[in-house]
């Protein structure tokens, strides 16, 4: 999962989680309260009230008693109201149920409002004292509060989710802030890997001093150093490989007089030299080609390039050199497949490979090489039986002048750049080079896009 959708999610899940709990604790909690104050409320005016009734009772009698009850009777929320003597005589107004009149007993007894909360309805009663020292209770009966109905549900329910959507299209917005220069970040890091060493990232995070836009101007300034370090080696490189083909050249021909005019005992002393001599001029070329793969002046031939015939025809070859190493090279499985590239160069990125392979395979083994279309892509694997190489020497493989022994080019005749030259041939086209060990030898995988990296 990205950063990007983590924090996302996790930002609106806290806003969800806050609404959520915030909205549960006022549903269960905030009914207390308020029916406590609306009793408290209630107490004082129903207290008014009996006063006000008993004593219109003392002046003006029965009727003036069931007129006034009759006026508290119109209330929407008034039920029932009675008037009591103190011993359960109704004197004026309605006939209530059982469950109103379990509240005289109480109110008789008390100098306080007292109240019966029902599931369908309200009870409250009070006790008054008049002149002739006679008491009275008053009990009204009070519909209950209504649930919320199914309109008032919904709309409850769309605040919330309106509230909710609000909260994650914020979020959205500050994740996306947030993570954009990361992501900027990332995508000039994998150029930056794959080569393109000009790659900044500096005008694209413009954040003023916060901490991302310090970050993106120190891979700046790392990518600054890195590119001018990487130039200035290849320059070396090529200027030296260069330089060194000029003495070179005067040495062979010194080296030819030499053998014209050398009698039979110095004879084999300046063979050694021209094989050294030779084997010295091969790394130069190698170099020279690798000092243009790596800073593009190899320019791809792009063409039609019908890659069953180029590795047939290298495997040909192998195949013919190392027999006379008591060793063989033979292809397992070939299929058809049509390439847009360069073939001298793919020519030369399998041909270093496989003559790796032969150089390294066992004596009396055979080197397998195989060409299959997998997904679009051409893939051609290319196995040996030399044993393998340590598993984190793998990805050292490929770097110029690696050894994975001390002595191991050196016996073999290698000089460690003809699988240089091939992962920067590969890479040329976009493709994939690797290798892995499979227990007995050491396979190489070099896939190839079939339009060779061109759209």
């Amino acid at each position: 999962m990205s950063l990007f959708l983590k924090i996302f999610l996790w930002f609106w899940f806290a806003i969800a989680m806050l609404i959520g709990v915030f909205s549960f604790v006022s549903w269960s909690t905030q009914n207390e309260p308020i029916v406590r104050q609306w009793r408290i409320l209630f107490a004082d005016s129903f207290n008014v009230q009996v006063q006000t009734a008993g004593q219109i009772f003392q002046n003006e009698g029965q009727k003036g008693l069931d007129e006034y009850l009759g006026r508290l009777k119109s209330s929407d929320r008034v039920t029932a109201i009675a008037f009591y003597n103190q011993n359960r005589n109704r004197i004026s107004g309605d006939e209530l149920p059982v469950n109103g009149l379990k509240l005289f007993d109480q109110a008789i007894q008390s100098e306080q409002v007292e109240f019966d909360r029902l599931p369908d309805e309200t009870y409250a009663a009070k006790k008054i004292r008049l002149n002739n020292s006679t008491d009275f209770v008053m009990i009204i009966q009070l519909k209950r509060l209504q649930p919320l109905n199914a309109t008032d549900r919904n709309t409850w329910i769309l605040r919330i989710l309106a509230v909710i959507l609000t909260g994650g299209l914020v979020c959205y917005g500050l994740a996306r802030y947030l993570t954009s220069p990361v992501g900027k970040l990332r995508q000039a890091t994998k150029k930056f890997a794959s080569g393109e060493l000009q790659t900044r990232v500096g005008k694209k995070v413009s954040r003023g001093g916060d901490e991302l836009s310090q970050l993106a101007r120190d891979f700046d300034d790392m990518a600054e150093r890195i590119e001018s370090l990487v130039t200035s080696e290849k320059r070396l490189t090529q200027d030296i490989s260069h330089e060194l083909r000029s003495p070179l050249a005067r040495m062979n021909v010194a080296l030819e007089i030499a053998k014209q005019k050398a009698n039979p005992e110095t004879q084999p002393n300046l063979e050694r030299i021209e094989k050294e001599s030779n084997r010295l001029n091969e790394m130069i070329s190698r170099l020279l080609i690798l000092s243009k793969l790596e800073s593009g002046a190899q320019e791809l031939e792009k063409q039609k390039v019908n890659l069953k015939k180029v590795v047939e025809e290298i495997v040909a070859d192998a195949d013919f050199e190392a027999q006379a190493k008591d060793k063989a090279v033979r292809i397992t499985a070939i299929e058809d497949s049509r390439f847009l590239g360069s073939e001298n160069l793919l020519r030369s990125a399998v041909e270093n490979v496989l003559r790796n392979a032969v150089r390294y395979t066992e004596e009396k083994t055979a080197v397998e090489v195989s060409l299959r279309n997998l997904n679009g892509d051409a893939v051609i694997d290319i196995k040996d039986y030399g044993g393998g190489v340590p598993e984190d020497e793998l990805e050292n493989l490929f770097r110029p002048f690696y050894r994975i022994g001390e002595a191991r080019e050196r016996k073999s005749g290698g000089v460690g750049l003809g699988l240089a030259i091939a992962q920067r041939a590969v890479f040329a086209h976009k493709g994939t080079i690797q290798a892995k060990n499979t227990g007995n030898g050491l396979q190489v995988e070099i896939k190839l896009p079939r339009n060779g990296g061109h759209q």
